[in-house]
C-alpha cells in the first residue's frame, strides 16, 4: 500500500499475471507522481502470493480482493481492474454497493467479465470440455508463459455462480473502459456488451483501434493513467 491522498487506487490484476507487471508499475508511478493512495496485491496462487494456481478458482480471487479492499481502503476506492481483474472489479463494486466502501469508480481494461464460460468453456471442443470434466484439468497452451495454465472443472463450475450478463449491471459509479480492437482474448464486442449491461451507470468506452490484450504501450499506459487521473479526480 503507498500512502496517499484521495481515494485509494486499487489495482486488480489478470488471470495469472501479478502486481508486478507494466500497467500495475506504471500506475504506481502515476499514484506516486500525484500523491495518491494506491494498493495493488497478488491474489492467490499469483506472483508472490502462496499456493498453487490451479488449486483456486474466482470465488477465491474475489474474496482475496475484497479482503484487501476492506482491511486497508478507508474509504471508497477506484477500482482499476485488468482482464479478469475487470469482471472481479464489477463483483465486488456490487458486493459493496450500499456500504460504506461502495466504490467510487471503476477503471476497466479489456474487461473479460464471464470469461470462464462465455470465452473459455463456450468456445472449447467437446474433447477439451471431456478431459476438464474426466480428469478435472486441462493444461492450455500460454501465450504469455512457458508454462501452460490450469483450466480446471472447479474454475469453470465455480465461474457459473458469479455470471453476470443476462441481466443489468449496476457498479453504482462512473465507470471508464479501455479496450484494444486487436484483442484476441477478449473481443471488443465484449466491451460494448458490457456497456449496454450498464445500463444504469455513467460509461466512456475508449476503443483503442490498434490495441491488443495487454494495452501495455507507451500510448495505452498513457490512455490508463489518464483515465484513472479523470475518474480519481471526482473523487
Amino acid at each position: 500500500m503507498q500512502e496517499g491522498e484521495g481515494a485509494p487506487v486499487v489495482w486488480l490484476g489478470g488471470f495469472r499475471s501479478d502486481m508486478r507487471a507494466t500497467k500495475a508499475e506504471a500506475l504506481a508511478e502515476w499514484a506516486r507522481d500525484n500523491g495518491r493512495a494506491y494498493l495493488r496485491f497478488d491474489y492467490g496462487g499469483h506472483g508472490e502470493s502462496d499456493g498453487d494456481f490451479g488449486a483456486f478458482t474466482l470465488s477465491d480471487w474475489l474474496g482475496d480482493a475484497l479482503a484487501m479492499i476492506e482491511s486497508r481502503c478507508r474509504r471508497p476506492p477506484v477500482l482499476v481492474g485488468s482482464s479478469m481483474g475487470g469482471w472481479i472489479a464489477l463483483l465486488a463494486a456490487r458486493r459493496l454497493f450500499g456500504t460504506p466502501l461502495q466504490p467510487a469508480g471503476l477503471v476497466l481494461i479489456a474487461p473479460a467479465v464471464d470469461f470462464s464460460e462465455e470465452l473459455m468453456w463456450a468456445q472449447m471442443p467437446d474433447s477439451i470440455r471431456r478431459t476438464i470434466l474426466d480428469k478435472g484439468v486441462w493444461l492450455r497452451p500460454s501465450d504469455y508463459s512457458p508454462e501452460p495454465t490450469p483450466i480446471t472443472r472447479a474454475l469453470i463450475e465455480d465461474g457459473r455462480r458469479h455470471l453476470m450478463f443476462g441481466g443489468e449491471i449496476r457498479a453504482g459509479c462512473p465507470v471508464h473502459i479501455l479496450q484494444g480492437m486487436r484483442d484476441p482474448d477478449v473481443p471488443w464486442r465484449q466491451a460494448i456488451k458490457l456497456v449496454e449491461h450498464l445500463s444504469g451507470d455513467p460509461v466512456v468506452l475508449t476503443l483503442v483501434k490498434d490495441g491488443d490484450h495487454r494495452l501495455s504501450t507507451p500510448a495505452d499506459i498513457a490512455r490508463l493513467q489518464a483515465a484513472v487521473a479523470s475518474v480519481a479526480a471526482t473523487t
